[in-house]
């Protein structure tokens, strides 16, 4: 076994391998960019060393400069984690001529699985099933076109290269094939660098299931069962399970057969993951092998009792795999949502910024947190916003999505916005829970899971009955320091001269205010809202749990304190909602906003379209700006005459920065 390692990677990956390595009594190298000299996995390696700038190609992509770092420290083997290098067969190379030893596959693998059209020609001459469809050579608009109508309609046009969900459209007939092939082919080129595309017949309503394979050095190679990552944003996977509840145990034997054979094909070394799309009726294609650890692993690893980097490492260090093919197991249920740093009301905007809270569920059997930041750290604008992956696990999946809302329920973040009511709804809704769920659902019913339910009487009454409770509680304790805590005037009992003292409360939902007047103390409250009056009889706050009757009904809340707001959770849905005093600063904030663009993240400006005295209208573009690998448009308030411009092309802004403003 290795003695020291390389962990070529950061965020909560890198944490992950770490964790691993201490307990087996390896010692890790961690690298780091300017962006992360302070990050965890930085704090928690054995020694960690500056590789360069903060954007990756300055960093996390210099396998020149990674391969230095090991020489120099003394490591046996780098671990790429994912992402980055991890599939990249240069990288693989290099390593290898180093005289070091690659915890993944050999380059010559990769490099088989680096075309899908190569990839699927291999597959369909090892026998595994693949989508009928064109991975020609030829690419003129005749013979796609040729090939298009031999397929039928609608089809998949793909790029042969890269991944991520770029480069691919759907179509339906063939007069609209040219238009969509010429997009994809130039998004293609943009993104990748090539234009090849390949024909596949597309598949309706699939489910994409994928097989955990792993082989050794020593002619083993074995499957760990299955992963369901059918809940997907346009084509990002968002929950992954395991087992599949589609599966049969007869379908789950034929694909674990197909993926040991796709491995053979290309022979394969350590961890990887065959991807198969599969159609309603049962029948499965063969998609894609990624060449490495999965992001979703954990699934596998709590539903079969392994740890998969141990056996990376293992592996690559020459030893056998620990189990055979019949000595693993799989029990109960896990299921895996990714926590990000985004604003799903703004079309998944990334966000980025200081976690200025950030709670989650304490680890146990059943709760299994990876995360590569804590409370107070910054979630960098130069790389995935991912926060945390929130793994639970259970008997059985009804248990397993109950245990995944309770999880869902403790997590709160404060500073950047978060999708955890996105995952919410997803968690609870009939699709996912009755286990239907295909990978275009999300795309086509996103309203379904996006969007803020307005708070009822019974919401506002709590929050009411919260805050004038936590105001209780702080006249209290500033009594106790008084130098004279019995006077009357220090106590907080609402009392007034002559009646128990009536008081305005304001809270501010979203854009809307809500106007409440108060009277009463101790947890009994009268409250008039919204032309009726509303009896709240014995609130307490009892750690971060509301209970009291509303109008003699008996209510339960989780009360949280989220900077200026209160955040209610009612065991299914939140509400965050800001007093009067965080409503006057925001209101404050925005007072003029229309005069001026502001930055919505931190960022670079690529380009700026406007200048000073330029007539713009409504709606117009006038700077670009990048930021969490997206560009984003910058468009004028309103119309009017630009009268100054605060950056530059190039320029690196804070979030809320004006950039441009207008007479």
């Amino acid at each position: 076994m290795f003695e020291k390692i390389l962990i070529a990677n950061r965020g909560e990956i890198a944490c992950r391998i770490i964790r691993s390595c201490r307990r087996l009594g390896i010692r890790t190298v961690a690298v780091y960019s300017e962006a992360d000299a302070g990050a965890q996995h930085v704090r928690q390696a054995d020694e960690a060393w500056p590789i360069g700038g903060p954007r990756p190609a300055d960093s996390y992509l210099r396998g020149d400069a990674i391969l230095e770092v090991a020489i120099r420290s003394g490591a046996q083997a780098i671990h790429p984690g994912y992402g980055f290098l991890s599939e990249n067969a240069d990288f693989a190379d290099a390593v290898e001529a180093a005289g070091l030893a690659f915890i993944g596959p050999g380059a010559a693998s990769m490099r088989k699985m680096g075309s899908k059209a190569g990839a699927k020609e291999l597959m369909h001459a090892a026998g595994v099933p693949v989508v009928p469809g064109y991975t020609g050579q030829d690419q003129s608009l005749n013979t796609l076109s040729r090939e298009a109508a031999r397929i039928g309609f609608p089809l998949m046009i793909k790029a042969a290269h890269g991944g991520g969900g770029k480069g691919m459209r759907i179509v339906h007939r063939l007069d609209d094939f040219a238009a969509q092939l010429e997009s994809c082919q130039r998004e293609a080129a943009n993104a990748f660098g090539k234009d090849r595309v390949l024909l596949e017949r597309y598949i309706g309503s699939p489910r994409h299931i994928e097989i955990q394979v792993f082989a050794d050095r020593h002619g083993n190679t074995l499957h760990l069962n299955e992963r369901e990552c059918s809940a997907q944003r346009r084509y990002q996977k968002v929950l992954e399970e395991a087992p599949s509840p589609f599966l049969t145990p007869e379908l789950r034997q034929q694909m674990g057969d197909a993926a040991v054979q796709a491995a053979r094909a290309i022979d394969y070394v350590n961890a990887g993951t065959v991807e198969f799309i599969v159609a309603p009726d049962g029948t499965f294609y063969f998609m894609e092998i990624n060449t490495r650890l999965q992001v979703e692993h954990p699934v596998t690893e709590m539903t079969t009792g392994l740890d998969l980097v141990e056996w990376q490492l293992r592996v690559a260090a020459g030893e056998p795999m620990p189990l055979g093919q019949a000595q693993i197991a799989q029990r109960g249920h896990a299921i895996e949502v990714r926590l990000y740093a985004e604003d799903p009301e703004a079309g998944f905007l990334p966000g980025s910024g200081k976690l200025e809270q950030l709670d989650l569920p304490a680890p146990d059997a059943h709760v299994r947190i990876d995360a590569g930041v804590v409370q107070g750290d910054t979630v960098s604008i130069f790389y995935d916003p991912m926060i945390a992956k929130l793994i639970v696990w259970d008997e059985d999946r009804p248990r397993a999505l109950a245990r995944l809302a309770d999880a869902l329920r403790q997590c709160d973040v404060v500073g950047p916005k978060s999708n955890i009511a996105f995952l919410e709804r997803l968690a609870r809704h009939p699709a996912v829970v009755e286990g239907r769920i295909d990978t275009g659902y999300l795309d086509r019913h996103l309203d379904e899971f996006i969007g803020v339910t307005e708070p009822d009487a019974a919401v506002v009454m709590a929050a009411a009955a919260a805050h004038l409770l936590m105001q209780e509680a702080q006249a209290r304790a500033d009594a106790q320091a008084n130098s004279d805590p019995g006077s009357p005037w220090a106590l907080a009992d609402g009392w007034r001269l002559g009646h128990a003292g009536r008081r305005p409360l304001v809270f501010l939902f979203r854009e809307h205010t809500l106007s409440l007047q108060a009277q009463g103390h101790a947890g009994d409250y009268r409250i008039d809202f919204d032309g009726h009056t509303h009896e709240v009889h014995q609130a307490k706050l009892t750690g971060d749990v509301l209970s009291l009757r509303i109008d003699q009904q008996a209510r339960r809340y989780q009360v949280r304190p989220q900077g200026d707001r209160l955040c209610l959770h009612d065991g299914q849905q939140r509400w965050s909602l800001a007093p009067v005093a965080a409503y006057r600063r925001a209101a404050s904030a925005d007072a003029g906003s229309d005069d001026r663009v502001r930055a919505p993240m931190p960022g670079r400006v690529v380009v700026v379209k406007a200048k000073v005295g330029d007539t713009v209208s409504a709606g117009q573009e006038l700077l670009v700006m990048e930021a969490m690998k997206m560009e984003l448009a910058l468009k004028a308030p309103r119309a009017g005459v630009v009268k100054e411009t605060r950056a530059a092309s190039g320029d690196f802004v804070d979030a809320d920065s004006v950039l441009v403003t207008l007479e």
